[in-house]
């Protein structure tokens, strides 16, 4: 097939991986792809990085002077590829690769959803969604319900596909354990909670500071520590070690920084949170906790309860549910071991080869 992966996305966010780690697979498999990306952006030099061809189009411009002759770039690039497929992973410029559908009818248009913000119930997002989209792709049932309830999108044209892990680099490597247990000073009766995730709000870093500061000060859990797997980013390092100090845990927390050995990281933890308030539509970091046999609880928002059993779900924001939780993990192996096999279940079936065949399942109903 020859498919065009719309990547209309600035930054490489957990959106971009998603369409570009789906966009090398298909390559790998013997596809034709072509990434359309933004001129310059973070999201097209990591195509390029990872080998993937790729057309640079001002997707996103705000000035509606600009359209014609973005439509007509747009229209070339149907003409000389000739795709079978074109999957946007943006919203912006979907209408134009609509009426492109409409005026060549030689490929079918797909509509990648992995934000939780989602669409309002209106006349355009009906029309969209429902006619111009030959199918919707979502990544996780909240978004999928969404589509079907309140914009009455058919069953036949929604598929729900969360993505997929690389399971030969995600996965348990005990002498990472080692040397990263070693590097941060942990013994083997230290029992080690992480975080991973870049700096913000919504990650649930206060969320965890706070839970694993109770596990110390009120449930005496005196081997209790907390490694933080992250950098800067919404919120400055200076803020979340304000936090820390504040909840009187500087002496049993540890902050990483940018790590390229995230597999040992995950391997060098007992247990692991996923405290996120908002969003977590596309649950990478999940998967990859998973794959790596660290067990996990989560936030019972966006696409981890497709996720995660019952017993490892916790509602958002709760930090004493949070905090129970993760007392039970820390005193009962017997409770590790259930939810690490439980969740080794899970992600055998979401590698990326999943990924890629579920994927593949879609585009080639739409030409049969």
């Amino acid at each position: 097939m020859r498919i065009m992966q719309v990547v209309n996305i600035h930054p490489y966010n957990v959106a971009a991986w998603y369409a570009l780690t789906l966009s090398r697979l298909l390559q790998q498999a013997g596809h034709e792809v072509l990434v359309i990306a933004l001129p310059d952006s973070p999201s097209s030099r990591m195509a390029q990085k990872m080998g993937l061809r790729v057309e640079s189009l001002e997707l996103n411009t705000l000035n509606p002077l600009a359209v014609p002759g973005l439509y007509l770039r747009m229209r070339r690039l149907v003409r000389s590829f000739s795709p079978h497929i074109i999957n946007c992973h943006s919203g912006e410029a979907f209408l134009l690769w609509g009426l492109l559908r409409k005026e060549f009818n030689n490929f079918r248009l797909v509509r990648t959803r992995g934000v939780q913000n989602l669409p309002q119930d209106n006349l355009p997002n009906s029309i969209l969604h429902r006619r111009v989209a030959d199918a919707i792709i979502v990544t996780n049932s909240s978004i999928g319900a969404h589509f079907r309830n309140l914009l009455q999108v058919p069953k036949d044209k929604l598929w729900v596909i969360c993505g997929g892990v690389d399971t030969q680099h995600f996965r348990f490597d005990p002498e990472g354990r080692r040397r990263v247990r070693a590097e941060f000073g942990y013994t083997d009766q230290d029992f080690v909670i992480g975080l991973i995730g870049r700096f913000k709000e919504s990650k649930g870093q206060r969320e965890i500071i706070r839970s694993v500061a109770s596990l110390l000060h009120d449930f005496d859990l005196h081997h209790i520590r907390l490694l933080l797997i992250g950098h800067s980013d919404a919120l400055d390092e200076s803020r979340i070690r304000a936090w820390i100090s504040g909840h009187g845990i500087e002496q049993i927390t540890a902050i990483s920084g940018v790590r390229e050995d995230i597999p040992a990281c995950i391997s060098g933890l007992d247990a692991a949170a996923i405290p996120s308030t908002q969003s977590e539509a596309i649950a990478r970091t999940a998967l990859e906790l998973m794959a790596c046999g660290c067990p996990t609880v989560a936030s019972a928002i966006g696409a981890l309860p497709d996720l995660f059993s019952a017993k490892a779900l916790i509602p958002a924001g709760d930090v004493p549910a949070l905090t129970v939780t993760l007392a039970r993990l820390a005193k009962h192996e017997h409770i590790r071991h259930g939810l690490r096999q439980d969740q080794l279940s899970t992600v055998s079936q979401l590698t990326e080869n999943d990924f890629l065949l579920q994927t593949l399942t879609v585009y080639e109903s739409l030409l049969s």
